[in-house]
Order: structure tokens, then C-alpha cells, then sequence
């Protein structure tokens, strides 16, 4: 059993009590952010909290004070005795009616933590049949309304895959369900700018100010097209793509995948908010 933090108290989890009319579960009305544990601290907390305050604002939902989920965080830490692992903020509508009014209760606030995904050295990845749409409501926040998520990377795995990979609905490439995707074409490092839809992950915007990235929209036929790709995310970190739809790519890792990598296993062991 694990502690988490509900409401501004530690439970034990066998105790933990959310009501059945939360907008969360009814609605999928909620945010998140997933961070790293490094050394039994948060990695990057504070740009995670940035983008927990970015989300809380267009889903139109109260943010917590940063200061009081950093100390929620440090507790579950503590009260689990995580040395390595990952954290999970969720800010929800609080309970609501059964329907898509969310009531003057205010906000569910968890923080969960957990061990790190066992991801294997590389990622197979297959295109889902669906489009993520740039243009919608929910674009660019990290919502808890992952139900789109769940069926791509279902499908994905049912072609023996490890991650679903969108295009947006122009035929560009977006984004994994969790990840966000580097494309390596002609000696050039390039990854979806964020009006393609995709999400700005952390991991995203730090390999973007460590090694040289172009930030442009590409078919989302030029991944299986790349000499190398790789994922990032919070937990992956930076992981090479082996092959796309069955195709094998050319690199696995590439000698830009293999620097985008090195850059980040560095900036891990440097700084813990960076």
C-alpha cells in the first residue's frame, strides 16, 4: 500500500476516498502532470507546475498554489520512501452533477506517486488510424480526458507496437498518446511546432534548448521517411524509435538521437529544476 495526498492530507491508500460524483470521473473534467523522482526529489518541478497552472487556466478550473503542491509532493515522497520513481499531480472539478456543469464545490486535488515505467531500449511505433485535432478546446492541455489515448495506443499494441504516433487533422505529425516525437531528416534534428497540436511536454522543451532543433510541421509520412527518430517524455526521457509501421529505420540510436540522450542523462545529473 502507498500514501498519496488528497485535499491537503496524506492517506494511506486503502483509505484514500474520492466521491463518485467527482467531474473528474464523470466528465473527464481534470488535469495532470507526471514527474520524474530523481534522487527522492521532483525533477523540473517547477516548469511541471508552470504547465499545471497553464492547463488548471484553460480548463477554467482553480489551480492549487504551487507552494502547497511542491509540499505535497515532498510528503509523498517522504511517506513512501521513493528514491527513484514518478509523481502524479491531478486537479479535478471537485463533485458535480451528472451532467457537464461543474458545480461550486471546488477542485479534487491528488498527488500519487509510483515506480518508473520499465520502457525497452527502443520503441516501435505504429500511426494511428485516428487524427488528433489542433484546433480543439482541449488542445495543448493536459487533460485527464485520455479516453482518445487509451484506444490508439490499444490499437497500436495490437499491431505489436509500444506507442500510437497522430497526425493532426492537416495530415502533419503531432504527437504520441504520452510522448512527444524528434524527427532526424537530412542532418537536421526537427520536431511538430505546438500549433500542430501537439502537447508542450517538459522533456520536449528541455531537449529543445540542449541540442539544435527546428521547430516545423512535417507529413506525418517523413517519420517512417527519417535516417532516426526518438521519443520524449517524462518517463522515457529520450527514447530512439527502432522501427515505424514495421518499417526498421536506418538508426537505432542514431548519432543525433545518441546526443539528444547524452545532453538529457547530463542535465539530470546536474540540475533537479531546471
Amino acid at each position: 500500500m502507498s500514501a498519496l495526498w488528497i485535499n491537503g492530507a496524506l492517506v494511506d491508500e486503502a483509505d484514500a476516498r474520492i466521491s463518485p460524483f467527482d467531474h473528474g470521473l464523470l466528465t473527464g473534467d481534470g488535469v495532470f502532470e507526471t514527474l520524474r523522482i530523481a534522487g527522492a526529489r521532483p525533477f523540473a518541478a517547477r516548469r511541471h507546475l508552470d504547465r499545471l497552472a497553464r492547463s488548471t487556466a484553460g480548463m477554467r478550473l482553480p489551480c492549487p498554489p504551487a507552494a502547497v503542491v511542491r509540499d505535497a509532493m515532498e510528503q509523498v515522497i517522504r511517506a513512501n520512501g521513493i528514491e527513484v520513481g514518478r509523481l502524479r499531480v491531478t486537479v479535478t472539478g471537485g463533485p458535480s452533477a451528472l451532467g457537464s456543469d461543474r458545480a461550486a464545490t471546488g477542485p479534487t486535488v491528488i498527488v500519487a506517486a509510483g515506480p518508473l515505467p520499465v520502457w525497452p531500449p527502443a520503441a516501435d511505433v505504429a500511426v494511428a488510424p485516428w487524427p488528433r485535432n489542433e484546433r480543439g478546446a482541449l488542445t495543448g492541455i493536459k487533460s485527464t480526458s485520455y479516453g482518445e489515448n487509451v484506444v490508439a495506443l490499444a490499437d497500436a499494441r495490437d499491431r505489436g507496437a509500444g506507442e500510437a504516433i497522430f497526425a493532426n487533422l492537416a495530415g502533419n505529425l503531432c504527437e504520441g498518446t504520452g510522448s512527444n516525437v524528434f524527427v532526424a531528416i537530412g542532418g537536421r534534428l526537427v520536431t511538430p511546432p505546438l500549433a500542430a497540436g501537439c502537447l508542450a511536454g517538459v522533456t520536449r522543451d528541455l531537449v529543445l534548448e540542449l541540442v539544435d532543433v527546428v521547430e516545423e510541421d512535417l507529413p506525418v509520412t517523413a517519420l517512417a521517411a527519417a535516417e532516426e527518430a526518438f521519443l520524449t517524455s517524462s518517463t522515457r526521457d529520450v527514447q530512439p524509435i527502432r522501427a515505424v509501421d514495421g518499417k526498421v529505420l536506418p538508426a537505432c540510436p542514431g548519432p543525433v538521437t545518441a546526443a539528444a540522450a547524452a545532453a538529457f542523462r547530463g542535465l539530470l545529473a546536474r540540475i533537479l529544476d531546471p
